[in-house]
């Protein structure tokens, strides 16, 4: 009895094993046009790879068909993309796409093991070179790799990839989906810009979409914490900082618990926070440091007319882990990675140098310079969605708060800017009566750092952290899945992290969509996202 048992089954698996083999092995003779398919593996059910400096995701990656391939559309382009595909009772029938960080450069793994294990078949690009995300020294002399980088790497990467689907499964994918943050929220904007029947739903988590805006971001704090001695801000007076931002607006909520849940509503002064005359301490600013301080909160202008460049960084969440300590005032002050891009932005992607003063940089002619050389080319500013939303794309956009590279202002700006477009411009393709938000919504993160990390609800989706895969009230891309599929938009996500000064309890919270947030019911644990509802904020009722 126990080899009738045990035969038939051995029976009917070889053949589903070879068969998979066979479609895997026969993907190396698909020609497509300026592709080269450099390698086909198929990859037995085992651990993901996980990824340094994050908790190692405890994913168990199905079979799958890994392919490696080059695309080459210019002379001087050289493209390198990864496709992931589950062996056919493994697939979900879609495709999720995912996005860079930084400048790019690699193709991160543990996003494609991430997809492969929900179903999906995933697929992700270098964006055209291989190097740090911090340099950018590649685009000096070389504008078709910049063009690669900014919108066209990703976009062949979706064409390419849906060709190898269709031949490995017989069939194309039913739905389509893209998924990133920091330069891959960039990314996720200029597809739904640029090419907006790509993807049947986007997530842009914390876009880099205003790219010469951010760098003149960067380049300002730089010039404002190193252009005079002593303006630098040790990491050790963080926490006084933050500290006095969160005495002056945590209670605005309804309820005091570390985390500043709108600060668009706190009127903070870092004037409480000047040493006394002939002292400094780490529980105070000297005046070059608190002078420092406000422009970082202000964000640069230009000189001539005071219009703003672009915003400045939120207060509250000035200590969060990978915050501030990273990005603006580490140790050795001229390491901070807000620094790293924007000289290489201004330096090697704009003026083609590799030695580049920051100090020489002006917040008028360069900057016109800049967005008529580059800007054009890397920003995704354009507010025109129209052509996404008639092709009934869904759009989720997030952005944390305490984010310390990019401003979650820009988020805010940019999403109030396709409001004010959709609502001045009628498109006789689709019902324009409706509210922007009836394709596309906006979730801003209290306390959450860049993609991530910091304090406050800042897991909800991401493979690094993920805590509910694919449960649509937990998990970005299930809501945006269920969006697609069902047309019922996500009121809220739940988002999941710490108690701020207790990483060992747990805190649930609301992330509500744009212009609401969360707000304390009155009663009940306040560190459960139960005892919160959504609802418009009284500043935005005006």
């Amino acid at each position: 009895m126990l080899r009738r048992l045990i035969f038939p089954i051995l029976f009917t698996v070889a053949p589903a094993a070879v068969v998979a083999q066979q479609a895997c092995e026969g993907l190396k003779n698909l020609h497509l046009p300026n592709v080269t398919i450099t390698s086909t593996v198929l990859i037995p059910t085992g651990p993901g790879p996980g990824v340094p400096g994050f908790p190692s995701p405890k994913t168990i990656v199905p079979e799958h068909c890994a392919v490696q391939a080059i695309a080459r559309p210019t002379s001087d382009s050289e493209i390198h993309l990864d496709v992931w595909l589950p062996t056919a009772t493994n697939w979900n029938g879609k495709y999720e796409q995912w996005g860079n960080g930084g400048w790019a450069g690699s193709i991160m793994l543990a996003y494609l093991a991430d997809g492969v294990s929900r179903g999906y078949a995933v697929a992700a690009t270098d964006d055209g070179h291989t190097g740090n995300s911090t340099d950018a020294s590649w685009a000096i002399g070389h504008p078709e790799k910049l063009v690669d980088f900014a919108y066209r790497a990703v976009h062949l990467t979706s064409i390419d990839a849906h060709a190898i689907i269709q031949t490995f499964y017989s069939k194309d994918s039913l739905r389509s989906y893209f998924v990133g943050c920091s330069d891959g929220g960039r990314e996720a904007l200029m597809e739904a810009q640029r090419f907006p029947e790509d993807f049947d739903g986007i997530v842009a988590g914390a876009p880099a979409n205003n790219w010469s805006g951010l760098s003149a971001a960067m380049a300002w704090d730089e010039q404002a914490l190193l252009g005079t001695p002593g303006s630098a801000i040790p990491p050790a007076k963080l926490p006084a900082i933050q500290k006095a931002a969160l005495a002056a607006c945590d209670t605005l909520d309804g309820v005091k618990d570390g985390l500043i849940e709108d600060p668009r509503a706190c009127h903070f002064n870092p004037d409480v926070l000047l040493c006394a005359p002939g002292t400094d301490s780490p529980d105070c600013l000297t005046k070059p440091q608190l002078t420092a301080l406000k422009k970082i909160y202000a964000g640069p202008k230009d000189p001539r007319n005071g219009k703003q460049l672009y915003p400045g960084l939120a207060p509250g969440t000035e200590n969060g882990m990978g915050g501030w300590s990273v990005w603006v005032t580490p140790s050795n002050p001229e390491s901070a990675l807000q620094f790293k891009f924007a000289n290489s932005y201004f330096g090697q992607a704009v003026l083609e140098q590799q030695n580049w003063d920051f100090r020489t940089l002006t917040f008028t002619d360069d900057l016109e310079f800049a967005d008529r050389k580059d800007g054009w080319v890397l920003s995704a500013n354009n507010p025109d969605l129209r052509s996404f939303r008639d092709h009934k794309g869904k759009l989720i956009q997030y952005h944390g708060w305490g984010d310390a590279a990019l401003s979650p202002y820009n988020s805010i700006n940019y999403y109030e800017s396709v409001e004010d477009f959709m609502s001045k411009y009628p498109d006789p393709r689709s019902d324009t009566s409706k509210p922007v938000s009836d394709f596309y919504r906006l979730f801003m993160v209290p306390g959450m750092g860049h993609c991530g990390l910091g304090a406050g609800p800042n897991r909800f989706g991401d493979p690094l952290q993920a805590t509910a895969p694919n449960d649509p009230e937990r998990d970005v891309l299930a809501a945006l899945d269920k969006w697609v599929e069902t047309g019922v938009a996500p009121d809220h996500i739940v988002g999941e992290g710490s108690v701020s000064g207790d990483s060992s309890k747990k805190l649930t919270r609301p992330l509500c969509p744009y212009p609401q947030v969360a707000r304390y019911k009155g009663q009940g644990d306040p560190y459960v996202a139960a005892s919160f509802e959504c609802a418009v904020p009284d500043s935005a009722k005006h």
